[in-house]
């Protein structure tokens, strides 16, 4: 028996409790309505309470005043819960609810010792989010829920102090949870006693980025109450954020920024410069933008460590395009979850860092208010007899899967040979071949380059026969040599060659306006309807790849090369899910340094590569491809 099986409650059984989860519902007491096995509408998102409570986070004092940290959560309930009504929760943590600071990234050219060189860094430029400016309210509040935004510790209201992912930022929403349980103290903005006589405890949590980082975080702590979580485009270690394989990284598009920089993003509360300064200092200090390896620091923040405490179901979506959050941050969370047999569902699509419900609104919140009625009201939606894994192998063209990778998916080794090519075949023999580093050119650049180029080493296949998909994570192995150079960097990109329309990124309004929840002044509860924008071009970076050679053995120990000496590197890229096209090539071109991810060492690291000694290893899917 599935573990999840055991937990759904009958129908008939609903319709005659008060879904607080114990008695029968006395004829005064208001009750959720519920039709084709789903919650409906019924309750008013106008006539909503809205309160605001400060719960204090027990054992953490972040900030070292003495007193227990405290965060400020804002509620939204349906008023009939004044009158006996009991509604779960959807939470949803942020650090970003008051906005963030102007704090400068690190500048990424580096010497030869890797210590920075002057620049103007740019300035750190994260989105935030408002409070109820959303589709929760609109939507899940008429259906029964209560919605709780957390202010995340040292930011806007709360106390504390912000560090960007470790076990302290954990507690605040986790305190929350236990407030709703009875478990935590909370108070009024007077310093009143509050409980949370309206909750059942039962919670769910969402969000996106950071926010989506947060649920993978209290889900790790095991914590009673949180019963499902919904991570998108969420942060399974911190090390894999801004750092690859031993190698210094930067989530794309924010080249520069690391932990202490996040954190002095984020520190909005009232004098957190006085009061955090220290700690951001010590941020700066230990998080070592020299070496890149895996620290202590590190190990706080990787909450694959805690895996086996996660007790609540998880929803997982992810962008294949997305290289802030990286794919490999989902793709680890989603492997140990099914180790553990966690009940869990993904959805993987082909944005970059987006909200899946700027993409397909109306599948979303379908498949989202089944999520939440089985796990929070105990109503047998049917989503869990739903296939596992949404995947959208085309902009729009979406599929359904048993689970992720694809089932059939077997590894199929290519080998580099003479003339630039790519076969399924090694060729021992094939001549030794050199680039030169630079940190001019961009990776695309690099790609773009027609016949031999000085700075990077391509093999492509012929055209291929058929259509080829991919769907795991695919590996690289380089038998080379540095030297003449300080660059410890080796990339390697996965290319598919051929002219094509695909996703450039962009979302596209269709003309037509959804309305999915009721509006109030201000908020319409209606949204324009998105598709993803494409363009037509002659190839696209599928994946990418990152290693420190320094450290070839292990992320957390770095070892010195002889220049000149031949080693055998082996590195992961990033997971992905991608068919290659009949007629297109398949191609693995190899770098130093990519220009927007990595550090910028003096150009003149001279990298040989013996083809014949190398490899590329891809999860291909076997049979049924869609």
């Amino acid at each position: 028996m599935q573990p999840w099986k055991v937990l759904a409650v009958p129908l008939a059984a609903l319709l005659v409790v008060s879904l607080s989860g114990a008695t029968p519902a006395s004829a005064d007491t208001p009750t959720i309505k519920i039709e084709n096995n789903a919650t409906q509408p019924v309750f008013s998102r106008a006539d909503a309470i809205k309160q605001t409570v400060f719960v204090e986070v027990e054992g953490t004092d972040s900030d070292n005043d003495g007193k227990p940290d405290r965060v400020a959560v804002d509620i939204l309930r349906p008023k009939e819960t004044d009158a006996g009504l009991k509604v779960p929760v959807i939470m949803e943590a942020s650090p970003y609810y008051a906005g963030g600071n102007d704090v400068a990234n690190h500048p990424v050219d580096v010497d030869a010792s890797g210590n920075p060189l002057p620049a103007l860094a740019a300035a750190a430029n994260k989105l935030a989010a408002e409070p109820f400016d959303g589709y929760y309210d609109n939507y899940f509040l008429p259906r029964g829920y209560a919605i709780a935004l957390v202010e995340n510790l040292g930011s806007g209201r709360a106390t504390g102090c912000p560090t960007s992912g470790d076990r302290n930022e954990t507690a605040g929403p986790k305190a929350a949870i236990d407030w709703l349980n009875g478990r935590a103290k909370g108070f009024d903005a007077d310093g009143n006693a509050v409980a949370a006589t309206w909750s059942t405890g039962k919670v769910g949590m969402i969000g996106v980025s950071y926010n989506g980082t947060l649920p993978n975080a209290v889900a790790s702590t095991g914590v009673e109450g949180l019963k499902t979580i919904v991570p998108i485009a969420s942060i399974s270690s911190w090390y894999d954020y801004y750092r690859a394989n031993g190698g210094v990284l930067a989530p794309g598009g924010f080249q520069g920024e690391d932990l202490d920089v996040l954190a002095k993003y984020v520190l909005t509360r009232q004098d957190g410069q006085a009061v955090c300064g220290a700690l951001m200092d010590r941020l700066t200090a230990t998080q070592d933008r020299i070496t890149g390896d895996y620290s202590p620091l590190w190990d706080a923040r990787n909450y694959l460590n805690d895996v086996g405490k996660v007790k609540a179901s998880v929803f997982l979506v992810h962008g294949l395009n997305d290289w802030n959050v990286k794919t490999k941050q989902f793709a680890q969370w989603w492997y140990a979850l099914a180790k553990r047999h966690v009940p869990r569902k993904i959805w993987l699509h082909q944005g970059t860092h987006m909200n899946p419900f700027n993409l397909r609104t109306v599948e979303w919140l379908r498949q989202l208010n089944g999520w939440f009625d089985y796990w929070l009201y105990g109503i047998d939606s049917g989503i869990m007899r739903e296939p596992q894994a949404d995947v959208e192998y085309a902009a729009g063209q979406w599929a359904q899967h048993p689970s992720w990778p694809l089932p059939g998916s077997v590894t199929v080794p290519l080998y580099p040979g003479p003339g630039s090519t790519l076969g399924l075949l090694p060729r021992p023999r094939t001549a030794a071949e050199s680039f030169v580093d630079q940190k001019a050119r961009t990776a695309e650049q690099l790609v773009e380059s027609a016949g031999a180029d000085p700075n990077r080493l391509a093999y492509t296949t012929g055209a291929l026969p058929a259509d080829v998909r991919i769907s795991g994570t695919p590996t690289v192995s380089v038998r080379a040599s540095l030297k003449d150079g300080a660059s410890p960097y080796l990339t390697a990109l996965l290319v598919d060659y051929g002219t094509d329309v695909r996703p450039n990124g962009t979302l596209l309004s269709t003309g037509q306006t959804y309305c999915y929840g009721q509006g109030i002044p201000g908020d319409t509860g209606c949204t324009v309807l998105r598709t993803l924008g494409t363009a037509t071009t002659p190839y696209k970076i599928v994946t990418r790849g990152w290693l420190d050679v320094r450290n070839r053995h292990r992320p957390d120990r770095t070892e010195p090369l002889r220049p000149g000496k031949e080693y055998t590197f082996n590195w992961d890229f990033q997971p992905t899910d991608y068919v290659f096209k009949q007629g297109h090539r398949l191609g693995l071109v190899i770098i130093s340094t990519d220009f927007d991810y990595t550090l910028r060492y003096p150009p003149g690291t001279k990298i040989t590569v013996s083809p014949g000694h190398s490899s590329l290893r891809l999860p291909v899917v076997l049979g049924k491809l869609l």
